[in-house]
């Protein structure tokens, strides 16, 4: 008898007209709120690229920001949108289907609240990250220093920063670890060469050669920004005379330029006679060493001994 009556009532759910339109009728208003979600996560999509574009086009002067910010910034506001649109889309459909979400919301709130206390260094993480690309500490190609590793970011993650060093090794870094960030890539660089000459040569004249040259090499090498400027006599070393030259270049384009000044002055000193003192050694081998002693040896006795004679 329960048999016949759960199947009568499966029969009765099953062919139930007006249950299956309402069905129906929920599921087309969910089919077509996510459609319409992903309309909408587009058009905000092409808008958020077109407000980007135009400030990078320079239509808004007072907005406009660095392409490395705009970049990172752009991606951020769509990941936003795109999650709050889904957001709601979601809130909508249970709503669709009888439920209330706000006791689903506060059961969520307390069990994120536990999960926060459980992985304190996960929301740290989090946290930072977060507050690394809204304030714009360093974007994605920048070369930066963090806990004494110096590389290109790679990634930036609200969790993890990943850096690659020169040498080709990645480093992971969780965010919540960095304390201290260089940026090396937003500011002008300085290349510093120290030029060594002889005590004998003319300091006036070294120093004249070098002025007259800076011109020229502001304008061969596009990666300095200021002409060079010749400071004067750096210091006295045991056999030299250190003149020090100063530019400022491109972002983390010192060391280049640093190279072909040092190029520059060489030929430009070789040309002119000039001298750049270095280190001499002689090598005197054993046997003549020895012959050496044995002359200095009999020259004094001849001399002692025509000494004496003289004496008697």
């Amino acid at each position: 008898m329960n048999i016949e009556k759960y199947y009568d009532n499966f029969i009765s759910y099953v062919t139930d007209i007006d249950r299956w339109i309402l069905f129906g009728g929920i599921v087309l208003k969910i089919i077509l709120i996510l459609i319409a979600a992903r309309v909408v996560i587009g058009v905000s999509n092409a808008a958020i690229n077109r407000i980007f574009m135009r400030r990078e086009e320079g239509r808004f002067q007072r907005l406009r920001m660095d392409p490395r910010r705009s970049e990172t910034m752009r991606t951020l506001t769509s990941n936003i949108a795109k999650y709050t649109i889904y957001f709601v889309a979601f809130f909508n459909i249970f709503l669709f289907f009888g439920y209330n979400p706000q006791p689903l919301l506060a059961s969520a709130g307390v069990l994120g609240l536990a999960i926060g206390f459980g992985a304190q260094n996960l929301v740290r993480d989090i946290i930072t990250g977060f507050f690394i690309i809204f304030e714009d500490q360093f974007a994605v190609g920048d070369v930066i220093t963090i806990n004494n590793v110096t590389g290109t970011v790679q990634e930036i993650g609200l969790r993890i920063t990943r850096i690659k060093v020169w040498t080709g090794e990645v480093h992971i870094i969780p965010n919540g670890s960095i304390k201290e960030v260089t940026n090396l890539s937003i500011e002008n660089s300085v290349a510093v060469v120290d030029v060594s000459v002889s005590y004998n040569e003319d300091i006036s004249r070294v120093l004249a050669m070098l002025e007259e040259a800076a011109p020229k090499w502001k304008d061969e090498m596009e990666e300095i920004v200021e002409t060079p400027s010749v400071l004067g006599v750096e210091q006295f070393g045991p056999s030299d005379i250190v003149i020090r030259v100063i530019a400022e270049c491109q972002p983390l384009k010192h060391i280049p330029v640093m190279r072909k000044l040092r190029a520059e002055i060489k030929e430009m000193f070789d040309k002119k006679g000039i001298e750049i003192p270095y280190p001499h050694m002689v090598m005197v081998s054993q046997q003549d060493g020895l012959k050496t002693d044995i002359q200095s040896a009999t020259k004094d006795a001849e001399q002692a001994g025509a000494k004496q004679s003289d004496n008697k």
